[in-house]
């Protein structure tokens, strides 16, 4: 069974659904909502509530603060455990560079599209584009 890294947004209502349906198919999945280290998942309002009103200085401090530097840990870490991706749109920055990076390193990496979004040509980097939770499941064996 494959040990997949499931990038998406805490805003994608498709994703618990892709969680629980990989689980039940026996896979490993990591769940960055729900992190193994129990620290729950990330939002930047845990380093400043007003996180959105940022100068890119005070990103750049943002990303140096515990809370910030220990959900990253969890991802990297959970990002090289994984042979597999499966990135869940709609989604945004960070997922993307992680199915990116997942795929740069060589590991099968699929795209699952529940609803149609603007087209990407670099798509064509992953194994696996479809709006078929079924295909994917099947990809993974």
């Amino acid at each position: 069974m494959a040990k997949i890294y499931v990038a998406s947004s805490w805003k994608n209502q498709y994703y618990s659904d892709v969680v629980n349906r990989l689980r039940e198919a026996g896979h490993e999945v990591y769940d960055f909502r729900n992190p193994p280290q129990g620290t729950g998942g990330f939002h930047w309002s845990d380093v400043d509530p007003n996180y959105m009103d940022w100068s890119v200085y005070q990103y750049r401090e943002g990303m140096k603060s515990p809370r910030a530097q220990q959900q990253f840990s969890n991802d990297i870490q959970a990002l090289e455990w994984a042979d597999t991706c499966v990135l869940v749109l709609p989604c945004g920055r960070s997922a993307h560079t992680e199915a990116g990076w997942l795929a740069g390193k060589g590991k099968r990496t699929g795209v699952y599209i529940p609803e149609m979004q603007e087209a990407e040509l670099m798509y064509m980097l992953f194994d696996l584009v479809t709006d078929n939770l079924d295909e994917v499941v099947s990809f993974l064996k």
